[in-house]
């Protein structure tokens, strides 16, 4: 399913915050068209009302696979048989996790800026086929997940969430994979973690960025099914 594309300012023009533009319309082919030139949506509070801030940061955060590095300990436990990783089998599931209370690097996180707006956006582009969910399955309970948008040969993810211990890295680092596997340049991550940057993260200029993205979206590749 395409959407209508709508153009955004330069994203090189973005402030010192990297916000490029606010406001407008929270819909797919605002959401989908803002992927498409390098801006993520985020939602923020603004006297008292949520607006839309429309981000391009300068560095950019991501994941790049041949400074991809898997720690011994967490490979093993990739390979224990312990976990199952699937995709979209249980996007509602994931993103409301990723919604709710949860706890990133041991500080506690309310993910109140996925807002209902942005829940039913993202719905809608994974039923289209643009955004995408990785599960993480300890028998039949979710016990992680992360959830992103797929566009060219980039995968922007957008958030996780574990329930267990390493959950998500375990989530992460099998996506990290599948997504090399099917042709995909690189995983942006938006803003550095710890978690991420101890898996190989590291920082790109916009520009090179942008590079990337505008070449892959001239001969995008499917981003495929995993199952574990």
């Amino acid at each position: 399913m395409e959407f209508e594309y709508f153009e955004f300012p330069n994203p090189c023009t973005a402030n010192s915050d990297g916000v490029v533009a606010a406001g407008g319309l929270l819909n797919c082919s605002w959401v989908y068209s803002a992927y498409q030139q390098g801006i993520f949506p985020w939602p923020v509070d603004f006297q008292g009302e949520m607006i839309t801030a429309w981000c391009s940061p300068d560095p950019r955060a991501v994941f790049s696979w041949e400074r991809v590095h898997v720690p011994r300990r967490l490979g093993r436990k990739i390979r224990s048989g312990r976990f199952t990783v699937t995709s979209n089998q249980a996007f509602d599931a994931v993103i409301q996790a990723c919604a709710g209370p949860r706890t990133i690097e041991g500080q506690s996180e309310d993910g109140t800026w996925i807002t209902s707006e942005m829940m039913q956006v993202y719905r809608e582009l994974n039923m289209a086929g643009k955004v995408h969910s990785v599960e993480v399955w300890e028998g039949e309970l979710l016990v992680g997940g992360i959830y992103g948008v797929s566009v060219g040969r980039v995968f922007a993810g957008e958030s996780m969430f574990h329930r267990v211990s390493d959950a998500s890295k375990v989530g992460l680092c099998t996506l990290l994979g599948h997504l090399e596997a099917q042709g995909f340049e690189l995983m942006d991550i938006q803003q550095m973690t710890g978690h991420c940057e101890s898996l190989g993260a590291e920082f790109i200029e916009r520009e090179a960025y942008l590079e990337v993205l505008r070449a892959g979206l001239e001969s995008p590749v499917e981003f495929g099914v995993i199952a574990s």
